[in-house]
């Protein structure tokens, strides 16, 4: 039997290659390097790799440019199973700046005074003498880098995915190591290993939804491929209840993975059980990746078939907008209410997603979907590492303190502190000369090209809501008496700051000049077949 090797362009896909290197190589450094020097060696190979994969990834969009030896506008690469083109990249370039400031808020030490967040020994059961004894010695649990970088690796496929199965494999890669890492958290132990198997049994059900979806979906076009997918529903081969059923359970293990409800169950618990950095990290790298890939499988293997999917997306976007806003008004603890934010977000995101009828009846200066969802996750994404970086220096004796009433005269104890999170808060509302208005007005534009104006009704009666709450916590911040001691400020490194700085910085400079990132989205956002 002769075998033919696999043809693979290593330059195209670079950027997975370092990151998926540098996450083996972490795991060496683990069995090799004595536990004294591993917090260093590992946080610098993290940082270095991501910001290698970065330059690689630069690179790449150089080339992608259609010209004469490759008129398509990009690549298909490892035989087709990834396709390396504008939304593709950028998607890249987005995931592993967040990755990177997600190494920031990994590494950070000075809050916790000197050791790092996570659990010394993961295998200490809580309360244990074991676990005292770790954490009386100062152990760190370094093995968290390799696992962001395993997670990053996968997010890194799950946008590029040319196929059924490779978006699967995808999938299971970004989300097993987040299983884990929602699990080491130092304080509050219990409630990290609650929110890691909650997190493991969500992430079941999406497999479970996906693979079903995927196997009726071959079982209707007869292959796993985008592009021949596209060509089955374009000639309406085979049995529509086949593509149907497929198409409705591949969009339900996506839709777990975005927070989407009614698949939202468990999501704020997960959030608030996860240490801080964690949930920072996978609130923001998380939906830049799962929205690249429906993005793509919609747009591009079921783009044919848009007059079924489109009403099943309304009714989604719609509740989850509605969920995520109305079931924040109760909320009493920051990181829960934040996560019940992140759903009224997603429900955002899935309004620009409807967008046009197809990418093929845009006009010259329309917003498109992919344009207005990449934008809005950009936004989105920065805006919210900053804030859950915010939460961690908020403290008390019992570390962070996460309850709203604990944030009551913040204002008072840390102008700065309390006034960057309000600027971040009102981003998130969508308020004039920040991100968020500017993300919001994207996505409502792409919706109204599709004529889903109810929905974009919805979403505006919604942002009201959100906007409600969002100024609750600015009103406590400032114009509460402190309850007891009142609110204690820790003083975090230069990462922690980094991360806001970042943060802050994007949500004013997208608020007030747009237009150039607007631009080369628009540009760019073009799927290859």
């Amino acid at each position: 039997m002769k075998f033919t090797a696999p043809h693979i362009e290593y330059d195209l896909v670079a950027p997975i290659l370092i990151v998926l290197g540098v996450a083996v190589l972490g795991v060496l450094i683990e069995a090799a390097v004595p536990r004294v020097h591993r917090y260093l060696v590992q946080t610098v190979l993290a940082a270095v790799g991501i910001v290698a994969a970065i330059v690689a990834a630069v690179l790449v969009l150089n080339r992608i440019h259609p010209r004469a030896e490759n008129p398509k506008p990009g690549f298909l690469s490892a035989e087709g199973a990834l396709a390396i083109d504008g939304p593709t990249l950028y998607a890249w370039l987005l995931i592993l700046g967040l990755a990177l400031l997600g190494v920031l808020l990994f590494a950070e030490r000075r809050l916790e005074g000197g050791v790092t967040a996570f659990a010394g020994q993961a295998a200490a059961l809580p309360g244990t003498e074991a676990e005292r004894e770790a954490s009386a010695k100062g152990l760190e649990h370094t093995e968290v880098f390799p696992l962001l970088m395993f997670a990053v690796a996968g997010m890194l496929m799950f946008p590029a995915a040319n196929d059924l199965l490779t978006l699967f494999v995808a999938l299971e890669v970004l989300s097993l190591p987040l299983y884990l890492l929602c699990g080491l958290a130092r304080r509050r132990r219990l409630l990290s290993q609650e929110a890691a198997l909650k997190y493991f049994m969500l992430g079941a059900f999406s497999s479970g939804f996906f693979v079903y979806g995927i196997a009726l979906v071959y079982g209707y076009a007869g292959s796993m491929r985008f592009e021949r997918i596209a060509d089955a529903v374009a000639a309406g081969a085979g049995s529509h209840a086949l593509l149907l059923g497929g198409m409705g359970l591949v969009a339900v293990g996506l839709l777990f993975k975005v927070g989407a409800a009614p698949f939202h169950t468990w999501t704020p618990d997960v959030y608030q059980g996860a240490p801080t950095p964690v949930t920072a990290f996978m609130a923001a790298a998380t939906k830049v990746a799962a929205f690249g890939a429906l993005l793509r499988l919609f747009y591009v293997a079921f783009g044919a078939d848009r007059w079924d999917w489109r009403p099943m997306f309304w009714v989604v976007a719609i509740l989850t907008m509605v969920v995520g806003s109305v079931l924040a008004l109760s909320q009493t603890d920051v990181k829960r209410l934040l996560a019940y934010s992140s759903i009224a977000h997603a429900g955002f995101l899935l309004t620009g997603f409807l967008g046009a009828r197809s990418l093929g009846d845009i006009h010259a200066g329309d917003i498109n979907p992919v344009q207005a969802v990449l934008f809005y996750v950009t936004t989105y994404g920065l805006t919210t590492m900053a804030a859950f970086a915010l939460v961690t220096v908020v403290r008390d004796a019992g570390g962070e303190a996460t309850h709203l009433s604990r944030w009551a005269g913040l204002g008072k104890e840390s102008p700065l502190v309390a006034g960057s999170f309000a600027f971040l808060l009102l981003g998130m509302a969508g308020i004039p000369l920040t991100s968020g208005f500017t993300g919001k007005w994207a996505v409502f534009a792409s919706a109204l090209s599709a004529n889903a104006w109810p929905v974009v009704i919805v979403a505006v009666l919604m942002s009201a809501v959100a906007a409600y709450f969002y100024v609750r916590i600015i009103v406590v911040m400032f114009f509460a008496d402190p309850v007891g001691d009142g609110p204690t400020v820790a003083v975090p490194s230069i990462m922690t700051s980094a991360v806001i700085a970042v943060g802050v910085a994007a949500t004013l400079v997208l608020g007030v000049f747009p237009g150039p990132l607007l631009d080369m989205l628009g540009r760019t956002a073009e799927f290859i077949r």
